[in-house]
């Protein structure tokens, strides 16, 4: 359920696409000696605010996405604030403020800083929301909107990745979010509505079950398209009468969206 190849391509394909790391991983770190380009927490600190410099230098170059040429400051604060080294396996922790996606076990990834930080952005949800993600991976998706929103419910299909995400953000304190087991492609409707929805792996549509727990005035971002090509980032408004409007932002690689579909 994970983005395994979560990169973005420019505006009108000017640029080549962001690499990624394409080796298998273990389990990820909690803590101790992973970190970016050192140990320490000074370093960590350091090698956080030059990864936010650069997602922030793609977020300017791509303005006609998010409408404005800079980051929502929360936004940026979450990224500066989550210790991403602790949601990678400890053999990465030197790369973990590369902005890239890598390896987190299970053939999935943690995602590329500057996606995390777009599709968060684009959702536009402020501290009284409550935001629905499919596709918990490491986890790392679901700190950075948990410092954003009121309550972050996240959904995994991957019984193991679920199951270490979820004591990895008790661990951390992250309380409020709730993880849990299951078919993305279903939502969590007992928590619906949503005020944002985020999908972090690529339906070849956009999941009804999503749409009908998206509330009135909510968003729900997500990659969209065919498996192994390229697909557009989408961004669907809810409006106050329940009627629904879409628009293409980007074209992205996401591996599929896996689950029963069912829709």
């Amino acid at each position: 359920m994970r983005a395994r190849d979560a990169r973005f391509l420019p505006p009108l394909l000017m640029t080549v696409m962001l690499a990624i790391f394409g080796f298998g991983a273990g389990a990820c770190g909690d803590g101790g000696s992973a970190g970016g380009s050192g140990s320490g927490p000074d370093q960590r600190r350091a090698d956080r605010a030059r990864m936010v410099a650069e997602v922030e230098r793609d977020c300017a170059r791509l303005g006609d996405v998010l409408g404005r040429r800079h980051l929502d400051p929360a936004v940026r604060d979450a990224l500066l604030d989550v210790p991403r080294h602790v949601f990678i396996p400890p053999e990465f922790g030197r790369v973990a403020y590369v902005n890239n996606a890598l390896p987190i076990g299970h053939d999935q990834t943690i995602s590329q800083p500057t996606i995390v930080a777009l599709m968060t952005d684009l959702l536009r949800v402020g501290p009284g929301d409550t935001v629905l993600e499919v596709g918990t991976g490491s986890g790392y998706q679901a700190a950075v909107l948990a410092r954003v929103c009121a309550h972050v419910h996240t959904i995994e299909i991957v019984r193991p990745l679920a199951r270490s995400a979820r004591a990895r953000l008790a661990r951390l304190g992250y309380d409020n979010v709730t993880v849990y087991e299951g078919d993305g492609w279903r939502g969590v409707p007992e928590h619906a509505p949503y005020a944002g929805i985020i999908v972090t792996a690529a339906p070849d549509r956009v999941p009804r079950a999503l749409l009908d727990q998206l509330a009135p005035g909510g968003r729900l971002v997500l990659p969209v398209g065919p498996v192994g090509g390229v697909q557009e980032m989408v961004v669907v408004s809810k409006s106050a009468d329940g009627s629904l409007s879409s628009r293409e932002v980007l074209p992205v690689r996401f591996v599929p969206l896996t689950g029963g579909g069912g829709d």
